[in-house]
């Protein structure tokens, strides 16, 4: 039962990765662990975070081979995979809310 209702959230979490330019390597249905790609993404997105800001603070001291459409296109990606990862992450704790709220 727990894997008909994690399945659907694997999905979206996969979905959003590639969307904000990551790529998850495609596994079979049996043998996910949700853990793993939880924190694959979580590192991903604070990789896009961290590259955003070194771009900001090179672009700031006036570094000439930076452009301001690249840094701005690496601000918005991180900001994208952030707020993707916190949309995820509202579902996980409505889902346990729901889960623990559910009697017995």
């Amino acid at each position: 039962m727990n894997d008909i209702r994690i399945t659907p959230a694997l999905e979206q979490i996969r979905n959003l990765s590639v969307a904000a330019g990551s790529s998850v390597p495609e596994t079979p249905t049996e043998g996910i662990d949700f853990g793993t790609i939880l924190k694959d993404t979580i590192n991903n997105v604070n990789e896009k975070q961290q590259v955003s800001s070194k771009l900001k603070t090179a672009f700031e001291a006036g570094d000439k081979t930076m452009n301001l459409a690249e840094v701005m296109v690496a601000s918005q990606k991180a900001d994208v995979s952030f707020k993707a990862l916190t949309q995820v992450r509202n579902k996980l704790v409505e889902a346990y809310k729901d889960v623990m709220n559910m009697p017995m």
